[in-house]
């Protein structure tokens, strides 16, 4: 049978990923707050994409530490308001021919309120219904066999150690369980932000409990 697909190359492949706002302390001990959205989680391990010569990845490799606070839809406009602003200053070349500027106060200027976290120096983002407070585990590079990509981004895998959640999130019944009709992602597609619509389809892996992964929580 022929394939009704078309072959294609994209410029980029944001195929729709979770938006994430990482905050770092600077080493002025400021605290520095920036959106991305190559990120994923395998138990209590989240791994972030992040461009080498960040504000972020300079603040990794340097403290070891940082909070992730995930946004809803609802914390959109915050999240857009710090699109296109940096940490660094000088702003790196290939930012400035994106449009990127400096800005050192990037919680004031998404309009977000900075909480002290209970195991990391970085802050949490209050108005983020999830926040999770991690450490650096290992990094990696990617793209070692092309020379356009190579040394030009990191991947952390970071240790989530400590979880805070919006109780309004909270599966009825249950402490530890987040309920997915109640949460809502900012979803990054292809440079544009969406949400979540509701559940499609009835999920045959739902079926397994969440505890028969609590393994991989505690390693």
């Amino acid at each position: 049978m022929p394939s009704p697909h078309v072959t294609i190359e994209p410029h980029i492949l944001y195929l729709g990923t979770p938006v994430v706002l990482i905050s770092t302390v600077n080493e002025d001990g400021t605290h520095n707050l920036a959106p991305m959205s190559s990120a994923f989680w395998l138990g209590w391990r989240g791994v972030l994409g992040l461009a080498a010569d960040s504000q972020t990845t300079r603040n990794l490799m340097r403290t070891g530490e940082c909070v992730l606070n995930l946004p809803s839809a609802n914390e959109v406009s915050a999240v857009d308001r710090i699109a296109r602003t940096t940490g660094s200053n000088p702003v790196p070349e290939f930012r400035q021919a994106l449009g990127y500027v400096y800005e050192p106060d990037k919680f004031g200027r998404a309009g977000m309120t900075k909480l002290a976290a209970d195991t990391v120096s970085a802050s949490r983002a209050l108005e983020c219904p999830i926040q999770l407070e991690a450490v650096v585990a290992a990094v990696h590079g990617i793209g070692e066999d092309s020379d356009d990509l190579r040394g030009f981004i990191k991947l952390f895998e970071v240790r989530v150690q400590r979880v805070h959640v919006h109780p309004d999130l909270l599966m009825a019944g249950h402490a530890n369980r987040i309920d997915p009709d109640k949460w809502s992602p900012l979803i990054m597609n292809f440079q544009k932000f969406y949400g979540l619509s509701a559940q499609v389809h009835p999920s045959r892996l739902a079926e397994i409990p969440e505890s028969a992964y609590a393994p991989l929580a505690q390693a």
